[in-house]
């Protein structure tokens, strides 16, 4: 049976499953010390995807200096216990995390345990190699005191450098301690107290608050786009300003003043905008995929901030007090960045459609004017042909009573009429009255509708 449902499965079935549990937090029981490091990895080629073939080989420097096998090229997580610490590696979108992990001193205080972070177990060598890829370097002490919060909180002024420290209580066992500040050391501090968590609660808890920590220094790689992108913004919009007036102008002028100018200034306005389109168009392939990862990762801040379930410490801001009143604002000036952007683009292409019908209406108007002067030309062309229509019956009809005159002369000589000149005479208004029929019938059968259509017909046929 067995056999049969594997060769049943889907070839996606097993790696999607599998896929839920491929990232477990680490068993932790304090006491603990825990290290973390977010090291950013974006590949230029492909836009906000994460060089995983570099960071595959940062991890494998790592254990190939503590004598271990790496993970395979394609692997996302890799956890291993190094004897002096344990390693938990995440592959992620655009960064990599490596979670250090060790025992600590239960009569240690919370300095004397940051002083021995796990951290410091790695080689200085391998630390070098993350220069300029560093996003995230924290530090967790994991402990199990007891006393009220209160008097607990007192003991952090010489921990925590930040003069306003966040805490609450988590998950109805635990406080989390914080100023969210990086700390002389070059690493933000966290100070979890376990006051009665459940089995492997603490693992859920640490993790939780290093997403947080990782996934509030991600979205604020957001705004640096947002005050960069601002200047730009607001050139392009004194220009479209600038470019909207003059539209304006060109518009109310009477129409007989503008002529070919004011063809030629309209075409030259569009050309403008359809420059204005393309910065702002650029400008948006710049920062789209910077926003709308912002705020992806501001979404996970809230939801791991949720899951803490925090209760106020009298006295102390919270967590999500601390985030609404430090991230969000940034966060804000993402969106209205991104909004703007949209916005301004959306502007720009009314304006480029409006411009675009007008010039559309002026060359209608150009071209009607060039049919009526077609239809003018025409109409001189039909009274000059019909001037030249009389002359030539007067042509023909000259030449025909020549003809005849002729004809007459000879007719004298046999003896059939006594006068030709009287003869020729009396037949002029004749021959003119029949030449002028013969070509009025003539020029009526030429123009007689369908007449061509018909012999091309029967040609054809």
């Amino acid at each position: 049976m067995t056999a049969i449902i594997s060769n049943l499965s889907h070839p996606l079935r097993i790696p999607l499953a599998a896929e839920i549990h491929s990232r477990p937090f680490l068993k932790l029981e304090a006491p603990e010390v825990v290290s973390h490091l977010a090291v950013y990895g974006r590949n230029e080629v492909d836009n906000g995807a994460l060089d995983t073939a570099a960071q595959n080989l940062l991890l494998s420097s790592l254990c190939a200096h503590f004598g271990v096998a790496p993970p395979a090229a394609t692997a996302k997580y890799f956890v291993h216990d190094f004897g002096s610490f344990r390693l938990k590696w995440e592959c992620h979108t655009e960064f990599a995390t490596y979670t250090f992990a060790r025992r600590g001193d239960a009569q240690a205080t919370e300095a004397e345990a940051f002083a021995a972070a796990p951290l410091f177990q790695v080689p200085q060598q391998w630390l070098a190699s993350l220069e300029g890829k560093l996003m995230v370097a924290a530090h967790v002490v994991l402990s199990k005191t007891a006393g009220p919060a209160d008097q607990f909180s007192q003991g952090l002024k010489h921990v925590f450098e930040g003069s306003t420290i966040a805490g609450s209580e988590v998950l109805e066992g635990g406080e989390l301690w914080t100023d969210f500040l990086i700390q002389s050391d070059g690493f933000s501090r966290f100070i979890i107290r376990d006051v009665g968590l459940r089995e492997q609660q603490a693992g859920r808890l640490v993790q939780r608050v290093l997403e947080i920590e990782t996934y509030r220094m991600m979205a604020l790689l957001g705004l640096p786009h947002a005050q960069n992108a601002a200047p730009a913004l607001n050139a392009i919009e004194s220009e479209l300003a600038t470019l909207t007036s003059a539209m304006v102008e060109s518009g109310e002028a009477p129409r007989a003043k503008r002529g070919a100018s004011g063809v030629e200034e309209e075409q030259d306005l569009l050309d403008k905008i359809i420059r204005l389109a393309a910065r702002i168009e650029r400008l948006s392939l710049d920062n789209s995929y910077r926003f709308s990862a912002s705020r992806a990762y501001f979404r996970l801040v809230h939801a791991r901030i949720e899951e803490l379930r925090e209760r106020r410490i009298e006295g102390v801001p919270t967590v999500e007090e601390f985030m609404d009143r430090r991230l969000t604002p940034a966060m804000n000036t993402c969106d209205a960045m991104a909004n703007r952007q949209e916005a301004l683009a959306q502007r720009i292409a009314n304006t480029n459609d409006l411009l675009r019908t007008r010039v559309g209406i002026v060359q209608e108007r150009q071209n009607r004017q060039i049919l009526e002067s077609m239809n003018l030309r025409a109409a001189q062309q039909l009274r000059l042909q019909q001037a030249v229509e009389g002359l030539s019956v007067v042509a023909i009809s000259y030449y025909v009573i020549g003809l005849l005159s002729y004809a007459a002369k000879a007719a004298k000589e046999m003896g059939l009429i006594v006068n030709p000149e009287i003869s020729t005479g009396v037949l002029v208004p004749f021959v003119a009255a029949g030449v002028w029929l013969a070509l009025r019938r003539m020029r009526k059968r030429l123009h007689a509708p369908g007449r061509h259509d018909s012999k091309e017909a029967r040609s054809t046929g």
